[in-house]
């Protein structure tokens, strides 16, 4: 029988992708981030790639990297124990990337390791981070490979994290485990919510 998270997900799956008009959406989205005082007043942030249904940030990000933040976009690896995890690459220009893991936009592998290209978590003052569905209270329902939630165990406390949805996929409640990491707030079309604090949740 499907566990509670797997309905969870199958069910935000369907709703994202019968979200129409997502182009449009997706700006509306990453505008009201933007002109959020948390995100301006950061000088290094990560914003992903979004693939198949997700938010598209796209647009955002070559805006993004013609401003004068230091602009961050992650892709899968895994450390010195085979784990799986995000990396997190300095990017200057879109066209430093190729299709990667999932045909998603990341560096190519003769490049990784460069020196002043590959960055810390802990450089981070802003990250955008994508979901299958969110609730309005900042839980966050992954894929379930736990990529994200390492990655935001690692970053400072003092960064702020958006994690950015459709309105279609806002749920009541997501059921968390001990690993599960909140989001500072959420972004939708048509609201921001305000999530559980991080550092509350240590």
């Amino acid at each position: 029988m499907p566990t509670r998270k797997a309905q969870q997900r199958r069910a935000a799956h369907q709703a994202r992708d019968r979200q129409t008009d997502k182009d449009t959406l997706s700006i509306e989205i990453c505008a009201r981030l933007i002109a959020r005082p948390e995100y301006r007043a950061a000088s290094t942030a990560m914003w992903y790639i979004g693939c198949k249904s997700e938010v598209g940030t796209l647009a955002a990000l070559r805006s993004e990297l013609a401003g004068r933040k230091r602009i961050v976009t992650p892709y899968c690896t895994v450390d010195e124990h085979g784990r799986r995890k995000l990396g997190l690459w300095h990017l200057e220009d879109l066209s430093e990337l190729t299709p990667g893991t999932w045909n998603i936009p990341e560096p190519p592998q003769t490049r990784r390791g460069e020196t002043g290209k590959e960055m810390p978590p802990s450089e981070l003052d802003v990250i955008v981070v994508p979901g299958v569905a969110f609730d309005r209270n900042g839980r966050r329902l992954g894929n379930g490979a736990g990529y994200y939630d390492r990655l935001l165990a690692e970053i400072r406390e003092d960064a702020v994290s958006f994690g950015v949805c459709f309105e279609s996929q806002l749920l009541d409640r997501i059921e968390t485990e001990s690993h599960d990491v909140p989001m500072d707030f959420v972004v939708t079309e048509k609201n921001l919510y305000t999530g559980k604090s991080r550092r509350a949740a240590r």
